[in-house]
């Protein structure tokens, strides 16, 4: 039997692992909070609403990568281990940053331009694609039975830090280069070190532990069975289906509340960009606090509880806090309100990847959390940003809110209905 790792090892190997998933998040997260500044260089006619639009479409197009690397990474991860597929997923993610930090303006190439910044975020796409589940498999499978979920936890903690970093890298080069310099060049400093931090973290990755759950998978040799897409959904239909609804409501609220609110405290409620910048730090700096904490609750009273908070409160409260928003002129006020969405929203991101991976049996573990996720993100996730931007150019930008506590809707449907997966789940303790 395979032995477990000690304490001091098993949290050097998780925060090694988390540190990879700051980096793949950084490295995703500065294409939309960057895109503000670059916008111009690839998309140059139009104003600036139809160029988010475009960018957001661009964004889009990663996302729709996103279940073929699921795909790909998900089955690498479980037939040649989780720190193997932790490494391939941060190199993918350095190419991509390193074309987009190079990449020559529509000024200077034409629609090739674009066409580049296409295929840095399909790789990019790929990369993410398959970070998810390597990651959440290796962190809830590093951890004790009895922590499961605040360890897990910090898979959120680092996402969020890297989009976090991504906006005091913004707020930094703001301060320090201002905004003409920022839109002509600067933004590429971004991508420049989200490169060189992948290639730091590659090297990390390939030093970490495998988990006790894949040593035991590579146990059985030519006997264990094998990872696929088709064999998830014939073999785990429930589970597979169950993944994908519980993560749609979330992963619409996550991009809604997160990625695309910076845009909106700047295109919809009128702040200046810098103003819009510094709410979002504040509001993601409350939320990395929060995600440990949501983590905690889950080891001691379920999971199913916590995402039910979530569900109940991002039907009830969803509209009445984007509304408010749009009216506030007041900083502080607006940072109140955004701290409300990311608190309901720690009802979800908190325990999700827990119990994602609480679900699968471990041959096919990684796939079971990366391909459901994926394919929710794809199609509720990567395209939030452009219905919103598209709705408010139609000039109904409040059906958007109406359309995220939809879908936070059927989400609910499914958290009532799951088992208690910290109970019944199928990773074996240690």
């Amino acid at each position: 039997m395979t032995e477990p790792p000690r304490r001091a090892s098993r949290l050097l190997n998780i925060v090694g692992g988390s540190a990879g998933n700051f980096v793949e998040y950084f490295d995703w997260y500065a294409y939309t909070i960057f895109a503000l500044y670059f916008a111009p260089s690839f998309f140059p006619k139009g104003d600036q609403t139809a160029q988010l639009l475009s960018t957001a479409a661009v964004f889009a197009v990663g996302f729709f990568m996103r279940p073929i690397g699921a795909v790909i990474m998900g089955r690498y991860a479980d037939m040649k281990g989780r720190k193997a597929g932790l490494a391939l997923s941060v190199a993918l993610m350095c190419v991509g940053a390193l074309i987009i930090a190079a990449a020559p303006t529509y000024a200077q190439i034409g629609v090739a331009s674009p066409a580049l910044l296409v295929f840095a975020r399909m790789l990019q796409g790929l990369s993410l694609g398959g970070e998810y589940g390597a990651s959440a498999t290796y962190l809830s499978e590093m951890a004790g039975a009895r922590n499961r979920g605040f360890w897990a936890s910090f898979q959120y903690v680092t996402l969020i830090a890297g989009q976090l970093f991504a906006l005091l890298l913004l707020l930094a080069l703001q301060a320090i280069l201002g905004e003409a310099a920022l839109t002509a060049w600067g933004w590429r400093l971004a991508f420049v070190i989200g490169a060189v931090l992948a290639i730091v973290v590659y090297f990390i990755r390939r030093r970490l532990a495998e988990t006790p759950s894949f040593e035991r998978l590579a146990a059985q040799g030519a006997e264990r069975k094998q990872s696929s897409a088709r064999n998830l959904f014939r073999d785990h239909p429930r589970e597979a289906w169950l993944a994908f609804a519980l993560t749609a409501g979330g992963t619409a609220a996550l991009y809604a509340d997160t990625t695309y609110m910076q845009k909106f405290l700047v295109n919809t409620a009128g702040f200046d960009k810098t103003t819009g910048s510094r709410i979002m730090t504040w509001g993601l700096l409350a939320m990395i606090a929060m995600q440990p904490i949501g983590g905690l609750i889950s080891d001691r009273i379920g999971r199913k509880p916590v995402m039910i908070f979530f569900g109940i409160a991002g039907v009830l409260l969803t509209v009445p806090i984007f509304t408010a928003l749009e009216s506030t002129r007041s900083e502080g006020q607006a940072l109140l309100l955004v701290i409300a969405n990311l608190a309901i929203l720690t009802g979800y991101t908190s325990v999700n990847a827990v119990v994602k991976a609480e679900l699968f049996p471990d041959h096919i573990r990684a796939l079971g959390v990366a391909l459901p996720f994926a394919l929710a993100n794809t199609l509720f996730g990567g395209t939030a940003e452009y219905v919103a931007l598209w709705l408010k150019q139609a000039g109904s930008e409040q059906a958007f809110y109406w359309y995220v506590t939809a879908i936070i809707a059927v989400s609910l449907v499914s958290y009532v209905l799951m088992r208690e997966t910290s109970r019944a789940g199928l990773i074996e303790d240690d």
